[in-house]
């Protein structure tokens, strides 16, 4: 059964008037009969993107005509994903569950678009948002909190999707319209490859995820088992302070200067796995990528100068530039995927100091450090950028 002119509009968001004028420029069709499809809701949604952006709506129709172009392919099950909009704005939907105003408009900032107004009528799929925050805000979570969480689930999931996009874009599209098929003819060629893979990634996405809450659960569980045994008495709780260590790569600039963007996204590319492994290896995790660097968080102080001698083998015998790092140890801030504090901003400091080939790190870090494998080196206090006092640093190599 199909959908009025009047529902088009209202799902698209857009004046009655924008779908008329799409009509009578030729660029939008009904079925027999006057009904519109929800695939024309995603049309409608296209063309007020494409024209926004200074595209006219009659170039569109004839690149249409002479068949060019074809927005066809909306039509396919699988871009049922484009949400429409619901008849319930965000301040109905507040009054209805209890939820504050605020935080719902949030939803919509977390999937990447401008804040709206709370008389905006939400997305479809902002509303499956709302019944998670909706228990958390019942069960006393801070609305902070849960702020937090929608932007960090709306961050993590933008990455994602541009990734995915990208290698779509250069393994799939590019190559279809080198081979000479028009851009319809790409779309029609390719559909059936997207119905495929989007279960299977959807699958993917969903086990890693799991395994990822497993890795988590796991550290937490450990942490209460050593907090349990100390308050029993059963035994003394084994102290463990963190470390945070940050490589970053020398020479990262000049090589976007002389090389060029992609050469730049290339190291990085190459880079990503030989770190990701020897984090995995000495216990570590990724925090964050920084361009030209990384910054790793290791649960023990002990297992980051192990691992950053590692990583700077691996990253020598990849041929790729050679890297350099800095390390502290000591209490840390854990707050939305990130770690803050003063011990962060210390060894991102340490780093900035340390030789292509060096590992450098502070008195701290030097107490957790087996002596026998590995041989010390004081490098004397060195003034570093925005710390008040010098700090003593020490440069750390394999006892060969």
């Amino acid at each position: 059964m199909g959908i009025s002119q009047t529902d088009v509009a209202d799902r698209a968001g857009v004046d009655p008037g924008f779908v008329q004028r799409l009509i009578d420029t030729g660029v939008l069709a009904s079925a027999t009969g006057g009904d519109f499809s929800e695939g024309d809701v995603r049309r409608v949604r296209l063309y007020q993107g494409l024209e926004g952006t200074g595209l006219p709506l009659e170039a569109i129709r004839e690149a249409l005509d002479v068949g060019e172009l074809s927005f066809g392919w909306l039509d396919n099950p699988l871009y049922s994903l484009i949400a429409p909009l619901s008849p319930r704005s965000f301040r109905e939907v507040a009054s209805e569950t209890g939820i504050p105003p605020d935080l719902l408009l949030v939803v919509r900032e977390a999937i990447g678009f401008a804040l709206p107004d709370p008389d905006d009528p939400m997305r479809e799929d902002e509303l499956r948002v709302v019944p998670l925050i909706r228990v958390l805000v019942s069960r006393g979570f801070p609305t902070a909190v849960v702020e937090q969480c929608l932007r960090v689930y709306g961050d993590s999931f933008r990455r994602i999707a541009e990734t995915e996009a990208e290698w779509w874009r250069t393994q799939v599209t590019l190559p279809s319209m080198a081979s000479g098929l028009s851009q319809a003819e790409m779309h029609e060629a390719t559909i059936g490859f997207g119905v495929e893979l989007a279960p299977l990634i959807q699958e993917a996405l969903l086990a890693i995820y799991h395994a990822h809450q497993e890795h988590t659960w796991s550290e937490d569980l450990i942490e209460e088992v050593e907090v349990a045994l100390d308050r029993t008495g059963l035994r003394k709780r084994l102290i463990r302070t963190p470390a945070i260590c940050f490589l970053d790569i020398s020479g990262y600039t000049r090589l976007t200067e002389e090389r060029g963007d992609e050469a730049a996204a290339e190291l990085a590319t190459r880079l990503t796995p030989l770190v990701q492994r020897q984090a995995d290896r000495h216990g570590g995790k990724v925090v964050k990528w920084l361009g030209d660097g990384v910054m790793l968080h290791f649960r023990r102080a002990e297992d980051a100068v192990p691992a950053a001698l590692d990583l700077l083998d691996a990253v020598a015998d990849a041929g790729l530039p050679p890297a350099h790092v800095g390390i502290q140890t000591g209490p840390v801030v854990f707050e939305g995927g990130d770690y803050f504090g003063r011990t962060v901003n210390l060894a991102a400091r340490i780093a900035e100091h340390a030789l292509a080939g060096q590992i450098l790190v502070s008195d701290e870090v030097v107490g957790t450090i087996d002596r026998e494998r590995f041989s010390i080196t004081d490098v004397g206090a060195v003034p570093l950028k925005g710390v008040a006092d010098p700090v003593n640093l020490h440069a750390v190599e394999r006892r060969s």
